[in-house]
């Protein structure tokens, strides 16, 4: 499986979001964009990582930094998300999982002792030019964001 390392290239993609436009990657060039990947909206811990980018979107921004965030949720799934929880970032639908795979966020991992395939909760920073700047694989939900800010300097506002 591919995991991206600081340096790399990260691979453009399209993606439908809550609303069923299509957003790509390519769209956010010149500024530092948050790529993070969940199992599933509306899950407890999928809930609260989106709750935490939700918290911190004011800090992110004022840095000149986008939040998407990606599931193989379909869009109708993903606008129920955003509704209930205050959500004001993009949330884009890869239901093939085919950006996922490219991006180290889909395959074999363990769960409750049992190795499965799924989506292998990860974030990838990606600066301005397109160049992966940090990457993270098998992030914990609880404090992701908090020591995410932190790694990139982030103050608490």
């Amino acid at each position: 499986m591919t995991r991206f390392e600081p340096g790399d290239t990260a691979p453009d993609f399209t993606l439908p979001d809550a609303q069923g436009n299509d957003v790509s990657l390519s769209d956010f060039r010149g500024s530092r964009v948050v790529v993070y990947f969940y199992p599933a909206a509306m899950t407890p811990g999928c809930t609260t990582q989106a709750c935490d980018f939700r918290d911190s979107l004011d800090a992110l921004t004022a840095q000149g930094i986008t939040v998407l965030g990606i599931s193989p949720d379909k869009p109708e799934k993903l606008a129920q998300f955003a509704e209930r929880d205050g959500l004001t970032f993009p949330l884009l639908s890869d239901a093939d999982k085919s950006v996922m795979t490219a991006w180290g966020a889909f395959g074999e991992k363990k769960n409750y002792g049992k190795v499965v395939q799924g989506v292998i909760r990860s974030t990838v920073v990606v600066d301005g030019e397109g160049t992966v700047e940090l990457a993270q694989y098998n992030v914990r939900a609880k404090g992701h964001v908090a020591r995410l800010r932190t790694q990139l300097g982030i103050d608490d506002d």
